[in-house]
């Protein structure tokens, strides 16, 4: 499987991630201590929707296209604000042409005394990426792998945030590297937000990678999955997965609001379903 984020901008699975973060940060900025956010597979930082990549595949116009389009039910587009006004902080009023990464999504929620790491290895985004944050002291872009600065940089010394792992699952073992990754940097910092994002074709590798987290004893993961299509085609990106480990503690009544409503808008056949369980950890 291959995830480049420049062919995939704005897509379903960009739409609920980036949605899940923003409420996540909502919280985090809800108490006046500073947090951190460590972002460990940043990509470009933002992407040109009108660039070779995005218009190749035009994933985005079933994607944030889509939502930006079309009218919520007011609770859902309530919880959606936070994340359309970082969208729309971007773009003129009535064109879409650029799309935030999870950087971007960050910094539009931000305040003064909150800080942010952007890991990115692949040459050319990670250019772009320190080009993107460029000019703001709160930002820092790193040239590392993403598998290395999760374990690197938690705890982070505010002791508060989300750690986003989002990884371009290029490689056959990366829901493996997953659970992995997770389970050594709970170790150290136990107490931190983790919000892992994983694609959804069929079940083999997501199924896989539930069970290593639930052997692995982690407490308190939500996880929450939203599917575009049925699972009849494992060739296709059909669905987006997230595990949220130690979420805020009204997030999953607001995903049971905002999912099932993005579900409905993202779905081409309207037949767009939700899944969102606690894992129990394995005894």
């Amino acid at each position: 499987m291959n995830y480049r984020h420049a062919y995939h901008a704005g897509s379903f699975a960009d739409v609920v991630k980036h949605a899940v973060l923003a409420r996540v940060l909502v919280h985090l900025v809800a108490k006046p201590q500073a947090f951190r956010v460590v972002d460990t597979h940043a990509g470009s930082g933002r992407y040109d929707l009108s660039g070779p990549e995005a218009s190749r595949t035009g994933e985005w116009r079933s994607g944030i296209g889509r939502v930006i389009a079309a009218t919520l039910p007011a609770d859902a587009a309530s919880l959606a604000a936070p994340y359309l006004a970082a969208v729309q902080a971007l773009n003129d009023r009535d064109t879409l042409r650029i799309y935030p990464g999870s950087p971007l999504i960050a910094r539009a929620l931000m305040r003064p005394q909150d800080r942010l790491i952007a890991c990115e290895l692949e040459p050319q985004a990670a250019k772009a990426l320190a080009h993107a944050i460029k000019g703001d002291v709160r930002l820092k872009a790193i040239a590392i792998d993403g598998w290395t600065a999760l374990n690197a940089y938690v705890p982070p010394s505010e002791r508060r945030g989300v750690v986003v792992v989002d990884p371009p699952f290029e490689r056959s073992d990366d829901f493996a590297r997953l659970a992995e990754g997770l389970s050594q940097a709970h170790r150290k910092w136990p107490t931190g937000i983790y919000l892992l994002w994983y694609p959804i074709k069929d079940r083999d590798g997501p199924d896989a990678l539930v069970r290593r987290i639930k052997r692995s004893g982690i407490a308190k993961v939500l996880r929450a999955e939203l599917f575009v299509s049925p699972l009849s085609d494992p060739n296709r990106l059909n669905g987006s997965g997230l595990l949220i480990v130690n979420p805020p503690w009204t997030l999953e009544r607001e995903l049971r609001i905002l999912l099932p409503a993005l579900a409905d808008v993202l779905s081409p056949s309207g037949g767009g379903r939700v899944v969102l369980t606690w894992l129990t950890p394995e005894s």
